[in-house]
């Protein structure tokens, strides 16, 4: 067994786990599934079972959620701990845990509820009056919400008995019918739009604004007695008892069970009820009922020994495939999408899911006509698993891979060593928008104040169809302002200067913007101070343009498509017509220059030459400067005070230039 191997996928899992920690606990914005987050999970357990050796204070498996920050009130510590459960993936495990349970007490009774998916929250009574509010965070201390909870009308702030001190725990949760009229209200209103109830929910909960935490209806279930003083509490269902008595909301479905088998079928009917539930459950919580069998099996540094959650496999439905539908994305990515007859998973209709790509298609051999298994990543994102092959009608069509974009017609292009399809047209309409945006961005163009609001307002109202638009803005100044594009008369102005200014880049800059895959800043420097100007790069064939040194087939084969379109040598036409830089003012390139096509690294500081004018001196007779030393370097430039650049040259045999042999070389 390689200890290095396993050394390196520990430090690799850690770190993937820290970052979705953080992503779900403290952002509030998961990447991946609950399911998919387990199975990370559940390998570093494993692996740190083996090599127990190996593990850490800071390991994830030994800490609980995320950090607690103060984002709306203070820091507040956990008098009890809120410890996460251990998760248990299969019926197997769940009768191991019963089997291990019996071992250690007699005739215990477990309870099995829901496991609802939200944030959860401890709440404090003193003498029945509500006290204060607290999020878990990192399990032993989290953010006082105290004023944002008020707003939750489930909370009872008064207690009709009157313990002298409560402590409880519940899950915030928000329902499907509210969380969809909340990203309803997103979408009318140009906002971001939540990924799913529970991120909406802990996002809200973490507001500044009380107000917002009632608009939006937040609701809770309370699963957990934390402390309490003044009242005797013997069981679970003792405190849930105690609940319902002063009208706190407790978890709906549970069910008091005395073996495995009845345990079993209590998940499996919860289970069964997801898809009818208003609002998203994540699990099944299996734990003892009685306290002081409890206080017996205690607990570790992050879960109670008492307790366990299985995890539903993700819910999976059977459908017909009736079409692929294709879109344009905005750098011309082609993507398949299956349009299927409606299922309902996790509680609401779904009708499509992506594709991916045309590798994915074929790899899953799926048709038209297929029967499908389509299932909710994360109970969010629908995706389909595989194809029924038993179910399969003789009619069913295999998927063409199609030849033109279908936004434009233009031909696709496969990209090199990937899945993906790309219409090369830089004036489709599905992606002009991206086209612009990367023409008049810092790289490039640089128009100042023209951001991507205004670009998409140009496109909408039919102002602009490709880069060259851009420039014929300043005679249609009138209607920019009678439609308020830019807003007032001294924005509008101040953006149609910026444009008249931009026609002084340098003709790199413009190469940059025009978005030729491959074709990069330090690429288009390289072509232009090769060529002279774009035009000439223009006329240039594929073998011209390979003798640029960084150039290689792929990007010169991009180039010469690029200019073998006739609508942009149109575009390039119209913008030398309009002023636009378009030939460079530099020394002319020697190209029977000794050091063309020669790589050079300076390092320390020349007598005569800034780095800025040495940089150019060679790059104007076909050399290339890098920034550090390698194999393919053929000479090193050493001034003063040069550093591990100079060593690491004499380890690689790189010959080594002084201020003086360099001006020899290039008879300076």
């Amino acid at each position: 067994m390689d200890i290095s191997k396993i050394k390196e996928e520990l430090t690799k899992l850690r770190k993937e786990i820290r970052r979705h920690n953080k992503k779900y606990y403290d952002e509030d914005s998961p990447e991946i599934s609950d399911f998919e987050y387990d199975k990370l999970m559940s390998r570093l357990k494993e692996i740190e079972k083996n090599f127990p050796e190996f593990v850490t204070e800071n390991s994830p498996t030994q800490k609980v959620g995320g950090s607690a920050k103060k984002s709306v009130g203070k820091l507040i510590s956990h008098d009890i701990p809120m410890l996460s459960l251990q998760d248990v993936f299969s019926k197997k495990e769940v009768e191991n845990f019963v089997n291990e349970t019996l071992k250690k007490i007699e005739n215990p009774e477990f309870v099995v509820e829901e496991k609802i998916d939200g944030l959860s929250l401890a709440i404090r009574y003193e003498n029945g009056e509500f006290l204060s509010a607290i999020t878990r965070g990192d399990g032993f201390t989290g953010e006082d919400v105290t004023e944002n909870a008020k707003k939750i009308p489930d909370i009872v702030q008064k207690l009709k008995d009157s313990p002298k001190y409560l402590e409880i725990r519940g899950e915030v949760y928000m329902t499907r019918k509210n969380f969809a009229a909340v990203n309803e209200r997103q979408e009318r209103l140009g906002l971001k739009i939540f990924a799913n109830p529970r991120n909406c929910a802990a996002g809200t909960l973490r507001r500044l604004d009380p107000e917002i935490v009632a608009e939006r209806k937040l609701s809770i279930f309370v699963f957990n007695l934390q402390a309490v003083e003044g009242e005797k509490i013997f069981s679970h269902t003792d405190a849930y008892e105690f609940m319902k008595r002063n009208e706190i909301k407790i978890i709906r479905n549970y069910e008091v069970c005395k073996n495995f088998e009845e345990i079993w079928r209590a998940i499996e009917k919860i289970g069964n009820s997801r898809e009818n539930l208003e609002y998203d459950i994540d699990g099944a919580v299996i734990k003892i009922n009685d306290f002081r069998q409890r206080e017996i099996l205690g607990a570790t540094g992050k879960f109670p020994k008492w307790a366990v959650a299985y995890k539903y496999p993700p819910e999976e439905k059977e459908t017909i495939l009736r079409k692929i539908e294709l879109s344009v994305g905005r750098t011309g990515k082609i993507t398949p999408t299956a349009v299927f007859d409606p299922v309902k998973i996790c509680g609401t209709r779904v009708e499509r899911a992506t594709l991916h790509n045309f590798d994915f298609i074929n790899s899953l051999d799926v048709r038209i006509g297929d029967t499908i298994k389509v299932y909710k990543s994360g109970e969010i994102i629908p995706k389909i698993s595989g194809v029924v092959f038993e179910k399969r009608p003789p009619e069913a069509i295999s998927f063409k891979i199609p030849q033109n974009c279908p936004a434009c017609g233009h031909s696709l292009e496969r990209e090199e060593k990937a899945a993906d399809f790309r219409c090369v047209n830089p004036n489709c309409p599905a992606q002009i928008e991206n086209h612009i945006l990367n023409f008049v961005g810092r790289g490039a163009a640089d128009i100042k104040g023209l951001g991507e609001n205004f670009i998409l307002k140009l496109i909408d109202e039919g102002f602009i169809k490709n880069i060259a638009d851009i420039y014929k803005l300043k005679n249609r100044r009138a209607e920019l302002l009678e439609k308020k594009i830019f807003g007032l008369e001294k924005n509008t102005d101040k953006i149609l200067s910026a444009i008249e200014e931009s026609k002084k880049n340098s003709p790199a800059k413009i190469l940059t913007g025009f978005g030729i895959f491959g074709v990069g800043s330090a690429g288009a420097g390289d072509l232009i101070r090769h060529f002279g100007g774009i035009e000439e790069i223009a006329k240039a064939n594929f073998e011209e343009l390979k003798n640029v040194p960084e150039i290689g087939d792929v990007t010169a084969g991009n180039i010469v498509k690029f200019f073998g379109d006739e609508e942009n040598i149109k575009i390039l036409e119209e913008l030398k017509n309009f002023g636009l830089n378009l030939k460079s003012d530099e020394e002319k390139i020697f190209p029977k220059s000794e050091i063309f096509g020669k790589i050079f690294v300076l390092t320390g500081t020349l007598e005569k030459y800034s780095r800025s004018d040495a940089t150019k001196i060679i790059e104007n007779r076909g050399g290339i400067v890098k920034n550090s030393v390698g194999k393919k370097v053929d000479f090193v430039i050493s001034g003063e005070n040069s550093g591990e650049k100079l060593k690491k040259a004499g380890e690689l045999g790189i010959k080594i230039l002084s201020e003086t042999d360099f001006e020899k070389l290039l008879n300076l």
